[in-house]
C-alpha cells in the first residue's frame, strides 16, 4: 500500500463546561462531544522525495509546517525505517476556525493514516498519547466515539448510550480563534463538577444538556449567533448551541427532512453556510 483516502468528521459540542485555569495556562474543561458526518477529504501518499507537503489550498490553511496535519506527520515520519516522503493533500469542507475541529480531525487522520502506511503498528492509546502533543481535540477523533472529555480534553470516558440525531449546522462566514475566546473568558471562582448524565435515552435527554460556556464570549463579537440560534429554534430545532468556541451553530432535529428544510431556507434567506448533518 502506497496511498490512502480517508475521510475527516468535524464534531459538535453538546456541553462545554469549563471548570477552571490551571498553573500550565490551560483550562481543566468538562465535554460532551461526538462527530458528525461532514467530512474534510485526506489522501496520504508514500513517495521516494523525503520530506512531507501539505497541499490544501484552503484561505486561512498553510501548507507546510504551519498545519497541524505537517506536524501530525512530522511526529511519526521519524518512526520509520529509511527516509520515505509523504505527500498529503487536504479537500476542506469543514469550515475554517469555526468550532467544529476541522484541524484536530485533520491531525487525528494523518496519525492513524501514516501509521497504515508505514506499517508502524502503534497502537490507539499510543497514537492518542502523540495526538495530546498536537492538540486538546486530537485524541477525540482518534478514540471514534461519543465521549465524555476532561482535562484539557484528553481524558475521554465513552458514551454508549447516546442518541443519533439530525442536526442543522450554520456558520456566519466569520473565522473565531480559540485562543481569543479563552483569553476573554471571564471565570470568577472555580466551577463545581457537578454530575453530567452518561445515558441519554432520546433527543430530549440531550437537549437537556445544552451548555456552553465559551458562547456568551463568542456573542459579544459576534451577536449574529444569537440570531442563528433563535432562527433555528422558530423553524423547529428542538435545541439551539454555539459548537466549541464558534461561530457555528446548531439546531437539534427531530428528523432528516426538518433539518434539511430548516438550512435551505436559511442558507437562501442569510447566505450564510450550512448543511444538515448526522452524529456518527
Amino acid at each position: 500500500m502506497t496511498t490512502v483516502h480517508l475521510k475527516a468528521p468535524a464534531k459538535v459540542n453538546f456541553r462545554l463546561d469549563v471548570l477552571g485555569k490551571r498553573a500550565d495556562g490551560y483550562h481543566d474543561v468538562r465535554m460532551v462531544m461526538q462527530r458528525i458526518d461532514l467530512c474534510d477529504d485526506i489522501t496520504i501518499a508514500l513517495t521516494d522525495t523525503p520530506g512531507i507537503r501539505v497541499a490544501c489550498g484552503k484561505a486561512g490553511v498553510p501548507d507546510g509546517p504551519g498545519n497541524i496535519a505537517w506536524r501530525a506527520a512530522d511526529a511519526l515520519l521519524g518512526l520509520a525505517v529509511g527516509k520515505p516522503g509523504l505527500d498529503i493533500t487536504i479537500a476542506k469542507r469543514i469550515p475554517v476556525a469555526a468550532g467544529l475541529g476541522g484541524g484536530s480531525s485533520d491531525a487525528a487522520t494523518v496519525l492513524l493514516g501514516v501509521n497504515e502506511l508505514l506499517g508502524l503498528g502503534l497502537t490507539s492509546t499510543q497514537l492518542m498519547e502523540i495526538g495530546a502533543g498536537l492538540g486538546a481535540d486530537v485524541p477525540f477523533f482518534i478514540f471514534k466515539q461519543p465521549a465524555l472529555a476532561e482535562g484539557v480534553g484528553e481524558r475521554l470516558t465513552p458514551l454508549d448510550a447516546i442518541p443519533s440525531v439530525w442536526l442543522a449546522l450554520v456558520n456566519p462566514n466569520v473565522p473565531v480563534s480559540t485562543a481569543w475566546v479563552y483569553q476573554n473568558l471571564q471565570l470568577t471562582e472555580r466551577r463545581t463538577e457537578d454530575t453530567i448524565p452518561r445515558f441519554y435515552g432520546n433527543i430530549a435527554d440531550l437537549c437537556a444538556i445544552l451548555a456552553n460556556d465559551l458562547e456568551a464570549v463568542t456573542i459579544t463579537r459576534f451577536p449574529v449567533i444569537r440570531e442563528i440560534k433563535e432562527r433555528l429554534v422558530a423553524r423547529g430545532a428542538r435545541g439551539a448551541l454555539m459548537s466549541g468556541s464558534g461561530p457555528t451553530v446548531f439546531g437539534v432535529f427531530d428528523d432528516e427532512a426538518g433539518a434539511r428544510r430548516c438550512v435551505a431556507e436559511l442558507g437562501r434567506e442569510a447566505g450564510w453556510f450550512t448543511t444538515a448533518v448526522k452524529t456518527l
